[in-house]
């Protein structure tokens, strides 16, 4: 007998009791030995809800992650604990990286002023891609050795980031602090609007921001 929570109907929580049946494998060498019985549509090895429960549970996740969506599910008559809800954004398959033209480099504190960390975004649909430990060059490189398509990167200042961006990716023009904005508003690097954000002439050679490293004029 199996107990399968479904989605609330009327807001009544529904719980489906189902028998299955189980079969035995009598071949000396199978590592399973026992195998359940499996309905289309109403059920999935190992789990405890119906994939209509699991896929509204694992976008409430999605949305509100632990804490805010255990309180949006009770509020629509499902129980369900914050570590679930992240247990269950964590089994979804990566998403597949498609071709990236415009890159946004910036790091993040894990813990403010010891740890950081490198965070890698799409700047044409504000989707983050990859992150890592660290903010060293050689994973940036690593990274965009493998995305010959960037054709500008939108970076932090840190000299690590652009040498992993020169080395990584040498076909691409880099944008410094000043230039994200642009690079969010205009996600192609030939856009005049985007150009226009370096006074000083061709991105990554005059641009001027607060950082001395980023002044091109500077010897």
């Amino acid at each position: 007998m199996r107990r399968l929570r479904d989605v609330a109907v009327g807001g009544t929580g529904v719980v489906i009791d189902l028998l299955a049946r189980r079969f035995r494998c009598e071949k000396p060498g199978c590592t399973a030995v026992t195998f359940a019985e499996q309905i289309t549509g109403l059920t999935t090895p190992h789990s405890r809800y119906t994939p209509l429960l699991r896929g509204l549970l694992t976008q409430i996740g999605l949305a509100l992650a632990g804490r805010a969506g255990a309180r949006l599910a009770a509020a629509v008559s499902i129980t369900v604990g914050k570590d679930t809800l992240l247990r269950l954004i964590r089994a979804l398959p990566e998403p597949e990286i498609g071709e990236v033209e415009v890159l946004g480099v910036d790091d993040f504190a894990f813990r403010e002023g010891r740890h950081y960390g490198t965070v890698l975004i799409d700047m044409a649909t504000h989707r983050p891609l990859h992150l890592y430990d660290g903010r060293e060059g050689e994973d940036l490189a690593a990274w965009l050795s493998g995305h010959p398509e960037v054709k500008v990167i939108c970076r932090d200042r840190s000299s690590g980031y652009g040498e992993g961006a020169r080395a990584g990716a040498p076909q691409a023009e880099q944008a410094g602090p000043r230039a994200r904005r642009s690079c969010r508003s205009s996600p192609m690097s030939g856009s005049p609007g985007w150009r226009r954000s370096w006074p000083g002439g061709r991105p990554g050679t005059a641009g001027t921001t607060s950082d001395g490293r980023w002044h091109g004029s500077r010897r």
